[in-house]
């Protein structure tokens, strides 16, 4: 009798029925990577602490509704314009058709566009305020984003109460074509309107601001405001350095260089934004 008997071996090239699709891991999504400082944070703790990394207080993107309901009074906020969808008045179409594209994304996050709007109050003062979802699309401006931010000036003319928009674009969605870029104008238009009343328009601008939405209402703030090292810019750094093929000097579009140089008030770290603001509302709202 044999000491052993010979099976056959599994082979790695043909993975069997139950190989073939690998299980998700149980730790999956637990964990999140700073991506300044390499340090591996529990993500519970990151959410905990508006997303800003306790070691390096790095930023991470930080979603729309998570923000207003951190910076807003509690309960106090109520969205308008929900019911505006985006349409495909050009019949895009490019890796994949604009209308598909659009139904998936909403699907996926939930959110009609890539921006929220509607009023609440900020330590009891009235504000009409918008954020940008940069999740969808890349938080890209189209003719309904350029419609919902008109409506937060006229909205806040009218109420006659201060406004305050939140940025975080890579700018105008170029599936819309010119529809998209006639939104600079007529958001442009919107906060002249609101500007024969006394209210001043805080602009907060995140990372990334660029395009078309920094070349528009992001800039026309009273009062601009923007978060810790944050991408702000009409054009990017690489698309710059090979036009004027020179190099561009350490932090360039970055708050610290802009706020060094005059284009904006003040860089605000997240947790200190609300009573930032509260504090300019008391002053001039």
């Amino acid at each position: 009798m044999a000491w052993f008997s010979k099976k056959p071996r599994i082979s790695i090239s043909e993975p069997t029925e139950q190989q073939a699709e690998p299980r998700p891991s149980r730790m999956e999504g637990l964990w999140a990577k700073c991506e300044t400082c390499d340090e591996i944070i529990y993500r519970q703790e990151l959410e905990k602490n508006w997303m800003v990394c306790p070691h390096c207080e790095h930023h991470h993107y930080w979603s729309a509704r998570a923000r207003l309901a951190a910076t807003l009074d509690p309960d106090s906020f109520e969205e308008f314009d929900k019911e505006l969808e985006p349409q495909d008045p050009l019949g895009f179409s490019d890796s994949k058709k604009y209308k598909d594209r659009l139904k998936s994304t909403r699907k996926n996050l939930g959110e009609p566009d890539a921006f929220i709007s509607g009023v609440g109050r900020i330590e009891g003062h009235q504000v009409s305020v918008g954020c940008f979802v940069f999740e969808f699309m890349g938080g890209s401006m189209g003719s309904v984003v350029g419609e919902k931010v008109a409506r937060v000036f006229e909205r806040a003319h009218d109420l006659k109460c201060s406004a305050i928009v939140f940025s975080a674009s890579g700018g105008a969605r170029m599936q819309e074509g010119i529809f998209s870029l006639m939104q600079m104008a007529k958001t442009s238009a919107a906060i002249a309107r609101f500007r024969t009343g006394t209210r001043p328009y805080i602009s907060v601008l995140l990372n990334p601001t660029t395009g078309g939405v920094a070349a528009s209402f992001s800039w026309l703030g009273d009062v601009i405001l923007a978060e810790p090292k944050a991408l702000i810019g009409f054009a990017g750094p690489r698309v710059i350095e090979q036009t004027i093929r020179q190099k561009l000097p350490e932090g360039f579009q970055r708050s610290e260089f802009l706020l060094e140089h005059g284009m904006i008030d003040s860089i605000v770290h997240r947790k200190e934004l609300r009573a930032k603001l509260g504090q300019i509302l008391g002053l001039l709202g």
